[in-house]
């Protein structure tokens, strides 16, 4: 299902609040700088995303990874979506050859296996006091709509810090694992690249 009124406004004023203090920067997508941002794009491109593929990048801020995976000489047909304009209009400004909307996935409301991956990066770490039911929802649906599969990080709930923050949503990866086997068996936890966060890459093919 879609945001509720309130929790999309809570999200969009986050985000336009940074941006109006920190612009064209990763301060505005709350990454603590590129380094961080462009370490955890790399650990999705272990979902083996190639040139040609297409990619529906869910919470795309600026529309970076897409500008990642150019200087990795990746040409996809990239659309990213996220519920700030703001942003989605800065990110039109550095990156005109890409397609952004304004939304979030239930919005964008994807067919069945109509691209063949779909990202996600940081989108899913705010808290909206509904045990993490939103982010679950958007994982399933996520799945739903790809043909080859799926990459997505999340806060670890391992990280004492991290489960104590009343503003961010964590999750345990085995408790993600449980979930993704409802719909495959082939699915990776990568958590060695930050102690507070974990990616997760889920293929619809089992491994041959």
């Amino acid at each position: 299902m879609s945001l509720n009124k309130d929790h999309r406004q809570k999200i969009i004023s986050r985000y336009d609040y940074a941006l109006m203090n920190h612009g064209f920067h990763p301060h505005s997508l709350l990454w603590s700088n590129t380094e961080i941002q462009e370490l955890r794009f790399e650990k999705l491109l272990n979902i083996g995303i190639r040139t040609g593929d297409s990619i529906l990048d869910v919470g795309c801020g600026f529309g970076d990874f897409a500008a990642y995976m150019l200087t990795k000489k990746i040409e996809t047909n990239y659309t990213g979506i996220d519920l700030s304009e703001k942003l989605l209009a800065e990110g039109r400004k550095h990156y005109p050859n890409i397609n952004l909307v304004q939304g979030d996935l239930f919005d964008y409301s994807p067919k069945a296996k109509s691209f063949d991956y779909l990202t996600v990066s940081g989108t899913l770490n705010s808290k909206l006091d509904d045990d993490g039911v939103y982010a679950l929802q958007v994982i399933e649906r996520m799945f739903e709509s790809c043909s080859k599969g799926i990459a997505f990080n999340l806060l670890d709930a391992r990280d004492e810090w991290t489960a104590g923050r009343w503003d961010l949503q964590s999750f345990l990866p085995d408790d993600i694992v449980e979930f993704m086997q409802k719909f495959t068996s082939r699915i990776e936890i990568i958590d060695d690249y930050l102690k507070n966060d974990f990616t997760v890459l889920a293929w619809r093919e089992a491994r041959e």
